[in-house]
């Protein structure tokens, strides 16, 4: 049992990067879909994209091609994500709640699966293989993190981390 434990904490950054990349890029092609009538067009309309402006699909759209391709890079990923998840979150609510609750029923499973994995991301971030990692406060928050491992210190997580203007350069 050991070895599954470790063997899963040194996987666990690879797979929610895969994780991470398999969302934003389907999620990507759903806005894709909408915006430019590629993949099947909105809403399998074969080719048909939403109006310009129309209220809330296009913007839902833009959101799901901007959200999705910033979640696949790994850039910006809790905000991204948090935008996302508000927008399935509206989705479910304002368009498949009303015809039934439960998703099974109403044909809210997308929109309700998408709202939870954005929020897993934002709760977790983008884990390895993302541009975020790439940022300078990602890097020394990650190099103070190993070292109060090391130390046998506190680790620090979202909730308990200090915020970016006291943390010293």
């Amino acid at each position: 049992m050991r070895w599954t434990r470790t063997w899963t904490g040194k996987a666990h950054p690879h797979v929610l990067a895969l994780f991470r990349i398999v969302i934003g890029l389907l999620f990507a092609c759903h806005g894709a879909a909408s915006l430019f009538g590629v993949l099947g067009g909105a809403m399998g309309t074969h080719g048909g994209t939403v109006a310009t402006g129309a209220w809330p699909g296009w913007y839902a759209a833009l959101i799901q091609l901007v959200g999705g391709v910033l979640v696949l890079a790994g850039l910006g990923t809790r905000i991204a994500a948090l935008i996302s998840s508000g927008s399935m979150a509206y989705a479910y609510f304002s368009v498949h709640a009303q015809h039934a609750l439960w998703p099974i029923q109403n044909g809210g499973e997308p929109a309700a699966i998408y709202a939870w994995a954005f929020l897993l991301l934002v709760v977790t971030g983008p884990g390895a293989w993302s541009l975020d990692g790439l940022l300078p406060y990602e890097k020394h928050e990650k190099e103070r993190d190993g070292q109060e491992r090391a130390e046998g210190g506190t680790i620090t997580t979202p909730a308990t981390r200090p915020e970016r203007s006291t943390v010293a350069s």
